[in-house]
């Protein structure tokens, strides 16, 4: 009899306020210059679909799926050999107060998750907002 193990999937989502423009936010999501200003790391970044990426000196690598200017950007990071990718959507509004950034992270790998939300609500966007202050 064979028994197979099923690996649990999390998602996470979240709403973000920054006091930047979304012309500003994207560049700073895209630019490898500025990646590497707001996360004190090295960072391989192209803003262009199919171009793999890598954050924090390589603690987050992935590739650009989708990129739409000043309004969104949609990654797959890696999670070693998990099967399904894990996706990340991040979508910019304007905002009266700068730019609303949603964020939706789908596919975690269970024992990422808390890891992986404490990273975007700490390092990720505690980073970026302390780049606009």
């Amino acid at each position: 009899m064979l028994i197979f193990e099923r690996k649990y999937m999390k998602e996470y989502k979240s709403y973000f306020l920054l006091p930047a423009e979304p012309h500003d936010v994207y560049n700073a999501l895209t630019n490898k210059r500025i990646l590497e200003i707001w996360t004190g790391e090295e960072a391989v970044m192209e803003a262009e679909p199919n171009a793999e990426f890598s954050l924090w000196g390589g603690s987050i690598t992935g590739m650009n799926l989708e990129l739409e200017e000043n309004r969104k950007v949609i990654q797959q990071w890696y999670f070693g050999e998990q099967e399904e990718p894990s996706i990340v959507t991040i979508k910019l509004h304007p905002d009266k107060k700068g730019t609303s950034v949603e964020v939706r992270h789908t596919n975690i790998p269970d024992e990422a998750y808390d890891n992986i939300v404490e990273g975007w609500e700490e390092d990720y966007f505690g980073a970026l907002r302390e780049l606009f202050i």
